[in-house]
């Protein structure tokens, strides 16, 4: 009896849903009575031998589509979860997701749009459609241009670029011109032809006239071409502008001849080479008019400073393995010291005589000319220096052999005159 009324607690009866309209009814089995009340709890009479237990057990519900009981006082469901039924509502699309997908639509539109017109207000973001600064070719195919924003670390002490910073732009422009027009090979700045007989370039003679120099932050454009010089020789000038204002800042004119990479030797240049390149060459004179001078010899006997020492780092040697010409200008002004800190260089003329290769020690000297008996700088407002770089030793160059040889000229820092004439 105890079993049979345990029983009827964990199973109840099931009874008719609430809005079905069944009605109720009372069924005996063996002598078992019942009836349901109003909050669908069935009483259950239970008699044997004269004895009535009376149980109440609870008729599922339905709420929301599940099933739902309440047991001992809980209110249970059959099913784990329930779902809403599925209306034209539910089956729309998130109209938060697409609302968010057409703000920020608009938002990129509306960045574009800033950063459009605030390119207007800032020319030299978007001087000659070359804002990645990758250079093209311009003026019927003979002249090559490139734009280069001056970084904080292409500055020195004075705020301004170095005359180093200024010639590895000029270098750069250089070889970007043969790479555009299709004539770099494996080389530096090296021909197909040029490949094939183990020749490059070497430079004989650079002329630089600084007018000014740029700052950290502005955007200069440099313009670069050929022509021809002598019979085995070729000519490379640049100008360097402002590209806010146009205004030329810096000129350069250079000569150039081939050296065999295996000899190290001083080559003619090939006529398969010169019907590379000929196609290139501008008829236009030089933009620094050459300086044909003769630099005077300068030994330690008569230099005012001189700095020796001097050697390589596997850094300043490029894929020709010698020294870049670059590297040169910075060894020249080590030996003035006295003449960088107070003065700006405003021209610079520089021969090569032989290369300088990583096994080389150096020694640097400079000469003030015009200055007084100890080598002192004189009243003017204006110093010439001549300059001179020599092999104090290695198994690369005779001791005291000449590498570059080179005069300078300096203003006053912060003068804003323009220098012309001869370097």
């Amino acid at each position: 009896m105890v079993a049979m009324s345990a029983t009827a607690s964990l199973f109840p009866v099931s009874s008719p849903k609430p809005h079905s309209g069944a009605k109720t009814k009372s069924d005996k089995v063996g002598g078992e009575s019942g009836s349901v009340d109003v909050r669908g709890i069935k009483s259950k009479s239970v008699s044997s031998g004269g004895m009535q237990v009376k149980v109440n057990a609870q008729a599922p519900t339905e709420v929301n589509g599940s099933r739902a009981r309440v047991m001992n006082g809980y209110k249970t469901d059959d099913y784990p979860t329930s779902h809403a039924p599925r209306t034209f509502i539910n089956q729309l699309p998130d109209w938060s997701m697409l609302l968010a997908a057409i703000t920020t639509i608009f938002l990129a539109a509306e960045k574009q749009w800033m950063m459009l017109e605030w390119k207007t207000k800032r020319p030299d973001m978007i001087v000659d459609m070359d804002p990645f600064g990758l250079g093209r070719i311009v003026q019927d195919g003979l002249v090559f241009r490139q734009n280069f924003s001056i970084r904080s670390y292409e500055i020195g002490a004075d705020r301004t670029a170095s005359i180093e910073t200024l010639m590895n732009h000029f270098q750069e422009t250089a070889l970007n011109h043969v790479k555009s027009a299709g004539l770099l090979g494996d080389g530096f700045g090296s021909t197909p032809e040029m490949c094939k007989r183990n020749l490059f370039w070497v430079v004989t003679k650079m002329q630089v006239i600084v007018d000014r120099y740029p700052t950290w932050g502005d955007v200069i454009q440099v313009d670069t071409w050929v022509a021809p010089n002598g019979k085995n020789g070729m000519r490379r000038d640049w100008l360097l502008r402002d590209c806010k204002t146009g205004e030329i800042l810096t000129r350069a004119s250079s000569n150039w001849v081939m050296m065999n990479k295996e000899t190290r030797r001083l080559s003619k240049i090939p006529d398969e080479v010169r019907g590379e390149i000929e196609h290139y060459f501008v008829d236009a004179p030089p933009v620094v008019e050459d300086d044909s001078r003769k630099l005077p010899k300068l030994d330690e006997s008569t230099a005012d400073y001189v700095r020796d020492g001097l050697t390589p780092r596997w850094s300043d040697l490029d894929v020709n393995q010698h020294v870049n010409n670059v590297k040169y200008i910075g060894w020249i002004l080590e030996s003035a010291p006295q003449v960088v800190e107070k003065y700006e260089l405003g021209s610079i003329t520089l021969e090569y005589r032989r290369e300088c290769r990583k096994d080389s020690v150096l020694k640097s000297l400079t000469s003030v000319l015009g200055g007084d008996d100890n080598g002192g700088i004189g009243d003017s407002g204006h110093v010439d220096c001549q300059h001179v770089l020599l092999f104090a030793g290695g198994k690369d160059g005779t001791p005291g052999a000449e590498i570059v040889k080179g005069r300078t000229q300096w203003r006053p820092k912060h003068e804003k005159q323009i220098t012309d004439g001869n370097v």
